[in-house]
């Protein structure tokens, strides 16, 4: 059955369509807003035997047909994944995981597909919210819908669903999820927003999806399959109680050790411990036919005890109360030959976070359905196995990594200075050495340390922390500084990071309904003062950026040319700039508008590069004096090379006081004269006189010298001399210089 239905969104309409497109899928939608255009398709297949997880798996893909672009390279072919496209994936994947049973283990996947980009409507909110929808009218088991919202403020207004031509203006740019009752998600950044104004932006995002999730619910009417019935496995209540009975007391001594290591090899005796006295009690058989169930109840217990021991008595796993941050230990400058390094530690998580200064030639192209844009900073975070002490094989990053240096690339770019005063590419790079909590706040927090230890002059230092929550109905604690414990079994875990006058970026994911703006609050104040505490912390390590980059740097002289002397420094082919390069081992830069970038290590290439290319671009000046070579005679004077590409003319009755009947009696090509500059034309003729730096001499025709000299300087050129000849049949006074030419009959 096919149908559609649009709705009014910020005076565009926002269309869903269903029936027409992918009818195998389970569910199939088809969003439009503007020209841009997502396939979702959402399809559950039986479950594999002895999966202990959830396969779920959530694609992005942007066909580059999709902007009328074809694929570079030699496969001309969508390859693998671009960054963006894996953050994507990401944001629809963190609200929809949640709303499928507990226990459901089916391979799922939802693959959303972009069609058409109009380059103005990003896709990313488009293909979470049909993601959704898909999800909603299949007959697969999900408790939604939700909603995807992007919210940006734009000269201080809240703007939903901004264009990409909008969002150049904005100073806050959200991804917000919505269900009817709650936000589920969050993930953004902003320029030094305060805490009330994200909330207030946050409520504005969730009353914008309303009239959404109508919609998806009016699909569901029409279309929607009848769901499949799902039931979990589920533990023999009297199996159920003795778990709790023979293992909650161990627990309460288990989880109060301080140590990660200890604890976890405490966990593991206690686990040994257990199943082998609950196997003897129930007999092997049945402990057998049952021992996931029974494990899956073991961890259901831990994460009771934490829980109920954080609300009751308000301390934590590590003996912490909900506000205290782990001790903090930072380093600068370890790394003797890095441009800039920082070790960061807070508590049993540590990172170790280098800044690599470069050129305009590093920068990165990101060639995307937008178009083919530059980035001149860009963080990059890797997470080891060793950071957790376990064995994986290292294949590149995966989609961990990408968003978790994303987020931390979101905090600190907004304090990166503009090209023209510091006209670096800055890469930076978080090594995870330990991790028990927040690697990605450490990435934060030692990037910024990294920055100005190689002397990025950053407009103010910047700090993250990850917070988290327990609820149990009337009760609640919010946990500053978390745990890897405490992210796994709370009830939502946001990082937010910024400076001490505001956030600069934010994730959250809210497992549960209901919350309240209260606590929002609440939760985004208690990270205020979190993150300022850690902002005093690393200040004492390094107050500010260093005055002197790393000797290892490159440095960077920026100077300005006339646009079309851009010629003369490329030279033909570019083989003017490569000799330079080559000769001096420098890297070189010139922009559309003149600007040239000169970058080296070594000051002293730097200067001879300087040197070379003043040299090309210099113009002379009335008055001046230069020495230069003769480059080519003719009968009415030299041409002589005052600069380099530079020639001028010294007419014959200007290379000496008395008369010259030849040149070739006074210059031959190559000699080497000094020579003043009379005047530059318009158009850059230059006009010189190598008789005003000679003696003059003696007598009457001194005195005559004198006299011409002085009434030139005085603008009247004097009288007329006899030997005052133009070029042959041109310049000069008009009838004098040769024979008649055929254009003048």
């Amino acid at each position: 059955m096919f149908v559609r239905e649009s709705v009014m969104i910020g005076g565009r309409a926002l269309t869903f369509e269903t029936g027409r497109l992918a009818k195998q899928a389970h569910g199939s939608i088809l969003v439009t807003f503007g020209e841009t255009m997502v396939l979702v398709t959402a399809v559950s297949q039986d479950e594999r035997p002895g999966l202990d997880f959830f396969p779920l798996t959530c694609e992005f893909v942007e066909k580059t047909y999709a902007a009328g672009k074809i694929p570079g390279g030699f496969f001309k072919r969508e390859a693998r994944q671009r960054d963006e496209e894996i953050l994507t994936c990401r944001i629809m994947d963190r609200p929809l995981r949640p709303l499928f049973p507990d226990g459901f283990k089916k391979d799922t996947q939802i693959i959303a597909t972009v069609l058409s980009s109009d380059k103005e409507n990003k896709a990313d909110v488009l293909a979470l919210t049909g993601a959704s929808a898909a999800l909603h009218i299949s007959d697969i088991p999900w408790d939604g819908p939700i909603v995807g919202v992007r919210v940006a403020r734009k000269n201080g207004e809240l703007v939903v669903f901004p264009t990409v031509t909008e969002l150049l203006e904005c100073d806050m740019d959200l991804v917000v999820a919505c269900s009817r009752e709650a936000i589920v998600m969050v993930e953004g950044g902003a320029a030094e927003a305060t805490e009330t104004d994200l909330i207030d932006a946050l409520m504005f995002a969730h009353e914008a999806a309303q009239p959404i999730l109508d919609l998806i619910e009016k699909l569901r009417a029409a279309v929607g399959k009848t769901k499949k019935t799902f039931k979990a496995p589920e533990l023999d209540g009297a199996i159920k109680a003795r778990v709790a009975a023979l293992a909650d007391n161990d627990l309460k001594v288990a989880t109060c050790v301080l140590d990660k290591k200890a604890r976890y090899e405490g966990y593991a005796i206690l686990k040994k411990k257990f199943a082998e006295t609950l196997s003897a009690e129930i007999g092997a058989d049945k402990y057998l036919a049952n021992e996931k169930l029974i494990k899956a109840e073991f961890e259901d217990r831990k994460s009771t005890v934490v829980r109920t021991m954080v609300l009751e008595t308000g301390k934590r796993i590590d003996g912490r109360d909900s506000k205290t941050v782990r001790p903090i230990m930072s380093e600068a400058g370890i790394l003797p030959r890095v441009h800039g390094s920082a070790l960061f530690q807070r508590g049993e998580t540590q990172a170790i976070v280098t800044t690599t200064l470069g050129t305009s030639t590093d920068e990165q192209k990101i060639d995307g359905l937008m178009g083919e844009t530059w980035k001149r900073f860009y963080l990059h975070y890797n997470f080891p196995p060793f950071s957790t002490g376990e064995t994986k094989p290292m294949r590149g990053p995966g989609r961990r990594e990408i968003g978790h240096g994303a987020l931390a690339e979101r905090a600190l770019v907004r304090m990166i200075p503009p090209p023209d005063k510091f006209p670096y590419t800055i890469r930076i790079v978080s090594e995870t050495l330990e991790s028990n909590g927040s690697s990605s706040m450490a990435a934060v927090c030692g990037g910024c340390l990294s920055l100005m230890d190689a002397g990025v002059p950053i407009k103010s230092p910047v700090a993250g922390i990850a917070m988290g929550l327990i609820k149990e109905g009337d009760k609640y604690a919010i946990l500053s500084d978390i745990l890897g414990d405490e992210d796994h079994l709370g009830d939502m875990d946001f990082k937010v990071c910024g400076t001490a006058r505001g956030v600069t970026a934010i994730q959250m994911d809210i497992k549960i309904a209901g919350l309240s703006r209260a606590i929002l609050h609440e939760a985004l104040n208690q990270a205020r003062e979190g993150r300022l505490h850690i902002l005093g912390k690393m200040l004492e390590t390094l107050p500010g950026a260093r005055t002197e980059m790393s000797q290892y740097a490159p440095r960077i002289t920026t100077f300005k040319v006339k646009p079309d002397q851009i010629r003369l420094i490329i030279g033909p082919g570019g083989k003017t700039i490569k000799g330079i390069v080559d000769q001096t081992g420098v890297a070189i830069d010139v922009e559309d508008d003149g600007t040239v970038n000169i970058a080296s290590s070594d000051p002293e290439a730097v200067k001879k590069a300087l040197d070379i290319i003043k040299g090309l671009t210099a113009e002379a000046e009335v008055g001046a004096t230069y020495t230069g070579a003769v480059k080519r005679i003719t009968d009415f004077g030299a041409f002589v090379e005052v600069l380099p590409n530079t020639d001028g003319l010294l007419h014959i009755s200007e290379i000496a006081h008395t008369r010259v009947e030849r040149v070739e009696d006074v210059l031959k090509e190559g000699d080497v004269i000094d020579v003043k500059v009379l005047s530059v034309d318009r158009e850059g003729k230059i006009r010189l006189s190598r008789r005003e730096l000679l003696p003059l001499p003696e007598g009457e025709e001194g005195e005559r010298a004198a006299e011409r000299m002085a009434a030139a300087r005085e603008g009247g050129g004097g009288p007329p001399r006899r030997d005052d000849r133009g070029p042959p049949g041109r310049g000069g006074p008009p009838g004098r210089g040769g024979p008649p030419r055929r254009d003048r009959r």
